[in-house]
């Protein structure tokens, strides 16, 4: 761990930076740190964060969602002991469930490791103000999310005793696979690439547990039919 030191102003904002990688926390420590914003310690792991989170009581945690130990959990942590905190998830990962995930445990903002120096210390002052700090691009993808989930809806799948949450997306991919579509007519179908295809099936797979399409279509059917049931029940 390393503590920055120098002194305290009145409305000074204190941050706490959480990366693995040095490199990193070296170029985002200069970028806030030019522009009046006061990092009082960094670390390396989760366990560290939610450490340093409990006993600084900084102004926002900036967290980076693949930390050591888990970024994500962090964020929950620090989020039920620290209401008043912000916290800032900082990521190199533009995959939807990052996002999703992070905006569940918590956080304020999501920022890619790719955001300018000079933009940095603006995001992390607006999300202290209230606004929300989200690439533009990721913006779309959760607006799209949302108002997809209020037209079309995704099953509650329940596998193995958890529960499993799938995006529109994701689910409308996998009822496709069921057709026996091919990663090409899904893609046409979509109006996605066919590499936008694949990672959602890549997604899919980690969230159910699987390791092929067939078994993540089979546990779909399962989980399905198990709703209808206790529905049914429900109703009776």
């Amino acid at each position: 761990m390393m503590t920055a030191t120098g002194p305290e102003s009145a409305g000074e904002l204190t941050l706490l930076l959480a990366d693995h990688h040095v490199p990193t926390r070296t170029g985002v420590r200069a970028a806030l740190q030019s522009d009046g914003l006061r990092v009082v310690s960094e670390v390396a792991t989760a366990t560290a964060a939610v450490t340093e989170a409990l006993r600084l009581r900084p102004d926002v945690c900036l967290l980076a969602v693949h930390l050591p130990g888990d970024g994500i959990e962090a964020t929950k942590q620090i989020r039920d002991a620290l209401p008043d905190t912000k916290i800032v998830m900082l990521t190199a990962s533009e995959r939807d469930q990052d996002l999703f995930a992070a905006l569940r445990a918590g956080a304020d903002g999501y920022l890619l490791k790719s955001t300018s120096a000079s933009r940095l210390p603006h995001a992390v002052r607006g999300v202290v103000s209230g606004e929300a700090a989200l690439p533009r691009q990721m913006t779309a993808r959760l607006i799209r999310e949302y108002r997809d989930r209020g037209r079309r809806r995704v099953p509650r799948l329940v596998i193995e005793g958890r529960v499993v949450e799938l995006t529109v997306r994701e689910y409308e991919v996998l009822e496709l696979l069921r057709k026996h579509e091919r990663t090409a007519e899904i893609a046409a179908h979509l109006g996605i690439s066919e590499i936008t295809v694949r990672r959602h099936v890549s997604t899919s797979l980690h969230k159910l547990g699987t390791s092929n399409r067939r078994s993540a279509i089979d546990l779909l059917e399962q989980a399905e039919k198990s709703e209808l049931r206790a529905n049914a029940s429900a109703a009776a």
